[in-house]
């Protein structure tokens, strides 16, 4: 188990004098040492996603949105995915969520938390396509560590959200619902509003020239608004289930 309580047995022999003999030591009964307990170890954090998770050539993923939320709550973060991809888009790299999934993450040990972040290069795709492979991913993961908290992200965007993304962000929130996981909905919770081309709303705070990606102060702003979730949830300190 990650946590550990060391237990100790110390044999505390209380010698009244000089006279007091090897048998008598010995029948003397140990004591044990008080139960201590360290600090509580850092979370374990996957972070699934795309461009907005992993970084693009200008923001590194240590200074991505998901490394911010880290830093901020404390956590141990794996940070996986590629700019590009999305539950059903492989994008230039030729890999879904499922591909960096399996290549990147299953095979550790089991983390406090998972979280999927995504759906934005999804919006030319079917809604119910990409509903058919968030669910069999999600599966997948629920099934590989159960202990895990799972939690699910929609689709974020660097603005006001065309009629094609809220249909996606609808289909993955319908599959967190159905599958009873938490789901945090930055189109709804308007992260971002405007047009960084037009230079309204929030968008020319936050968002980069290519209008899609944050800038350092966007970043910094979808982290504080993530936290804000979590804390809502009470996933801001995940731990596996079933280990208090």
């Amino acid at each position: 188990m990650r946590r550990l309580v060391s237990y100790f047995l110390a044999g505390v022999l209380a010698l009244s004098g000089c006279t007091a003999s090897a048998s008598d030591a010995r029948t003397r009964p140990l004591r044990a040492a008080p139960k201590t307990h360290g600090p509580a170890p850092a979370p374990v954090v996957m972070v699934l996603g795309d461009s907005y998770t992993a970084g693009i050539a200008a923001t590194p993923p240590e200074e991505t949105y998901a490394a911010e939320t880290a830093r901020t709550l404390g956590w141990q973060i794996i940070i996986a995915g590629y700019g590009g991809t999305g539950f059903a888009t492989p994008g230039r790299v030729r890999k879904t969520f499922s591909t960096s999934y399996e290549e990147k993450l299953a095979w550790r040990p089991a983390p406090d938390m998972v979280m999927v972040a995504g759906g934005h290069n999804d919006w030319n795709q079917p809604p119910d396509l990409v509903a058919g492979t968030a669910r069999q991913l999600l599966m997948k993961i629920r099934q590989r560590w159960p202990a895990t908290e799972l939690v699910v992200t929609g689709p974020m965007w660097g603005g006001d959200a065309p009629p094609r993304a809220l249909r996606i962000r609808d289909a993955l929130k319908g599959v967190a619902a159905e599958l009873r996981l938490p789901f945090i909905d930055p189109i709804e919770e308007r992260w971002v509003t405007g047009n960084r081309g037009r230079r309204t709303g929030t968008a020319k705070l936050y968002i980069l020239a290519d209008g899609i990606h944050p800038n350092p102060a966007g970043n910094r702003h979808f982290a504080d608004r993530l936290i804000t979730d979590l804390r809502r949830l009470g996933l801001d300190r995940p731990h596996l289930r079933g280990t208090d």
